[in-house]
């Protein structure tokens, strides 16, 4: 008998884990059925936001009941897996355990960790790479290292061979278990109810965005993604973060839409496949300089002169910035846990561009209010905006806030229905909303605010503190 250690794969499907627990991956013996785990490790939790447990927990009770309409269970245990994990397996009487590898310093410093307590319990353990396409490290430059650029990881990406999606177990396969441990509300974990509503979490939902957003959407992507009011983006992000679909799964799709179109149609496709080759690039750096996390991934000469401005940043988190593309961001964070990808790099440029405050606190907000935030894409984001990462944006290349909002959001549709106090501002005034004088203002829009800052004056103040940062 073995255990399959759930983390980020809540599914049955396309799921290489609990394939090898099974039997079914080449070269892994079968060892009897298979007990599926999930522990709530509260050193894990301490990093969550509400809105990401809520999704997972919605994703645990699918989970669960997928198991037991095929007559096995999920068992839930709270505490720290070096500890549980041993104890389940001799509860059972399991003698090895699988599980996805991690490529943060947290996931693969805890996976030692489990290593070590398993090793001292006598119980074999396997660890396979089961959120990506390619495992960290295999794609590498000529020279052997791991791409900083992601112009290169991406042909290279594209040419590599991937592996098919994998069955979900038999009924046969699994152990005819069950478990009385009901799951944790949000209270038992220590968490608050979340501000946002937070979607629907499992399989069936992951598919039927995916099946959706094939049907039609994917061949507009590339001429319509940037356009938050269009809504032309496949909302998988969450799934693919807590692995309720499988990425084999997704890619295979994704390629059979490729394969069927022609023209711009497949160029289109194309450029959606290139968002999951973004997401592996991300994951690769990560895995390879785990301290990221919190240190500029680029080197500069000197410390970067971040602006410490409470009052500013908490506009920014509060929608009360005065510029109507960066508070509709905002305020769309705050009331559905996500954000359109265009409008994060632009609320991300007028954070540490146009209030000079360290991409750091950004991150940490956007861990906590993102239903689906992951370490690699979130930390890569930031710091690409921030121009302290990988294939970054140069510093001295500043959003304009005002021209972002007027280019991607030109009739304000999407400022409209987040910043309901400018619904009946015409549009080209809420695009000159930074140009207007207060008068004007106040006549317009009485409850909205007067931009907290110039944004020409800072973007020669952000280029300046880039300057002194490389020693120029």
């Amino acid at each position: 008998m073995r255990l399959h250690w759930h983390r980020r794969d809540l599914r049955a499907a396309d799921n290489r884990g609990l394939a090898a627990a099974t039997g079914k991956l080449d070269g892994i013996p079968k060892d009897g059925p298979v007990v599926p785990v999930f522990v709530f490790d509260r050193e894990v939790l301490s990093h969550a936001g509400p809105p990401r447990v809520a999704f997972m927990l919605d994703a645990l009770d699918s989970l669960r009941t997928w198991y037991r309409d095929h007559g096995s269970d999920l068992v839930v245990r709270q505490g720290d897996p070096r500890e549980v994990l041993p104890s389940v397996a001799e509860k059972f009487g399991a003698d090895g355990v699988t599980w996805g590898a991690e490529v943060s310093g947290l996931g693969q410093e805890r996976d030692a960790d489990v290593r070590q307590a398993l090793d001292d319990a006598d119980v074999a353990h396997r660890s396979v790479e089961n959120a990506l396409l390619h495992e960290p490290g295999s794609i590498r430059t000529n020279k052997g290292e791991v791409y900083s650029v992601y112009t290169y990881f991406w042909k290279k990406w594209q040419d590599r061979e991937k592996l098919d999606p994998v069955a979900p177990p038999a009924a046969e396969d699994l152990a005819a278990i069950t478990d009385d441990q009901p799951l944790p509300s949000l209270a038992d974990l220590g968490f608050d109810d979340p501000e946002a509503d937070v979607p629907p979490a499992g399989t069936d939902v992951a598919r039927a965005l995916l099946d959706a957003f094939l049907q039609d959407d994917v061949y507009d992507y590339d001429d319509r993604r940037d356009y938050p009011a269009d809504e032309c983006t496949s909302r998988l992000s969450a799934h693919l973060k807590f692995g309720t679909i499988g990425i084999r799964e997704v890619h295979e799709a994704v390629r059979e839409a490729k394969s069927a179109a022609v023209g711009a149609d497949y160029d289109s496709a194309e450029a959606f496949e290139s968002q999951l080759a973004w997401r592996e690039f991300y994951s690769h750096v990560l895995w390879n300089e785990p301290n990221v996390v919190t240190e500029n991934y680029a080197d500069y000469e000197h410390q970067i002169e971040w602006n410490h401005d409470p009052d500013a940043l908490q506009a920014w988190k509060d929608g009360e910035t005065g510029y109507p593309i960066v508070d509709a961001g905002m305020r769309q964070l705050r009331a559905e846990a996500y954000m359109h990808n265009r409008v994060r790099m632009i609320v991300a440029s007028f954070l540490t561009k146009d209030l000079l405050v360290d991409w750091r606190e950004g991150y940490d907000w956007f861990r906590e209010k993102l239903v689906d935030h992951d370490t690699a894409n979130d930390n890569g984001g930031w710091q690409w905006a921030a121009s302290t990462g990988t294939d970054a944006q140069p510093y001295f290349r500043v959003f304009n806030p005002m021209t972002q909002g007027e280019r991607y959001d030109p009739d304000a549709e999407y400022i409209r229905e987040y910043v309901p106090e400018l619904g009946d501002v015409p549009s080209d005034a809420i695009h000159e909303w930074h140009e207007l004088d207060r008068g004007r203002r106040e006549m317009l829009a009485p409850d909205y605010p007067g931009p907290i800052v110039d944004h020409s004056q800072r973007r020669d103040l952000a280029i300046e503190m880039f300057e002194r940062a490389r020693g120029e």
